[in-house]
Protein backbone atom coordinates (compact mmCIF):
# COMPACT_ATOMS: atom_id res chain seq x y z
CA UNK A 1 0.00 0.00 0.00
CA UNK A 2 2.97 2.64 0.89
CA UNK A 3 4.81 2.13 -2.85
CA UNK A 4 1.33 2.42 -4.24
CA UNK A 5 0.42 5.72 -2.43
CA UNK A 6 4.47 6.67 -3.25
CA UNK A 7 3.62 6.38 -7.01
CA UNK A 8 0.27 8.32 -6.89
CA UNK A 9 1.46 11.32 -4.82
CA UNK A 10 4.80 11.20 -7.04
CA UNK A 11 3.20 11.64 -10.54
CA UNK A 12 0.85 14.43 -9.03
CA UNK A 13 3.21 16.76 -7.56
CA UNK A 14 5.90 19.15 -9.36
CA UNK A 15 8.46 18.00 -6.13
CA UNK A 16 8.14 13.83 -6.22
CA UNK A 17 11.57 14.40 -4.48
CA UNK A 18 9.72 15.90 -1.37
CA UNK A 19 7.42 12.96 -1.39
CA UNK A 20 7.28 11.07 1.85
CA UNK A 21 4.77 8.38 2.94
CA UNK A 22 5.00 6.58 6.84
CA UNK A 23 3.10 3.98 7.48
CA UNK A 24 2.38 2.67 11.16
CA UNK A 25 -0.56 0.18 12.62
CA UNK A 26 -3.23 1.36 14.89
CA UNK A 27 -5.42 -1.24 16.11
CA UNK A 28 -6.77 -3.14 13.32
CA UNK A 29 -6.00 -0.48 10.34
CA UNK A 30 -2.68 0.76 8.33
CA UNK A 31 -2.66 4.35 8.45
CA UNK A 32 -0.42 5.85 5.45
CA UNK A 33 0.51 9.43 6.49
CA UNK A 34 1.38 11.46 2.93
CA UNK A 35 3.45 14.28 3.58
CA UNK A 36 4.38 16.39 0.03
CA UNK A 37 6.03 19.95 -0.43
CA UNK A 38 3.80 22.94 0.93
CA UNK A 39 3.37 24.56 -2.62
CA UNK A 40 2.26 20.85 -3.75
CA UNK A 41 -0.39 20.45 -1.34
CA UNK A 42 -3.27 22.02 -3.30
CA UNK A 43 -2.69 19.28 -6.41
CA UNK A 44 -2.75 16.48 -4.04
CA UNK A 45 -6.18 17.59 -2.43
CA UNK A 46 -7.37 19.40 -5.48
CA UNK A 47 -10.89 21.13 -5.78
CA UNK A 48 -12.89 20.13 -2.86
CA UNK A 49 -11.01 17.21 -2.24
CA UNK A 50 -11.84 15.41 -5.05
CA UNK A 51 -7.68 14.47 -5.61
CA UNK A 52 -7.51 13.27 -2.13
CA UNK A 53 -10.60 11.51 -2.26
CA UNK A 54 -9.69 9.99 -5.56
CA UNK A 55 -6.54 8.55 -3.95
CA UNK A 56 -8.16 7.18 -0.82
CA UNK A 57 -10.64 5.13 -2.95
CA UNK A 58 -8.13 3.85 -5.08
CA UNK A 59 -5.87 2.49 -2.14
CA UNK A 60 -8.54 1.27 -0.48
CA UNK A 61 -9.65 -0.58 -3.39
CA UNK A 62 -6.19 -1.83 -3.26
CA UNK A 63 -6.82 -2.86 0.38
CA UNK A 64 -9.50 -5.22 -0.17
CA UNK A 65 -7.50 -7.64 -2.06
CA UNK A 66 -4.73 -8.04 0.76
CA UNK A 67 -7.98 -8.16 3.43
CA UNK A 68 -6.83 -5.03 5.05
CA UNK A 69 -8.12 -1.77 6.39
CA UNK A 70 -5.91 1.21 5.68
CA UNK A 71 -6.85 5.07 6.58
CA UNK A 72 -4.58 7.62 4.23
CA UNK A 73 -4.04 10.67 6.37
CA UNK A 74 -2.91 13.88 4.13
CA UNK A 75 -0.21 15.85 6.52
Amino acid sequence: MKELLTVIAKHLVDNPDEVVVNDRMDDDALILELRVAESDMGKVIGKQGRIAKAIRTVVKAAAVYEDKKVVVKIM
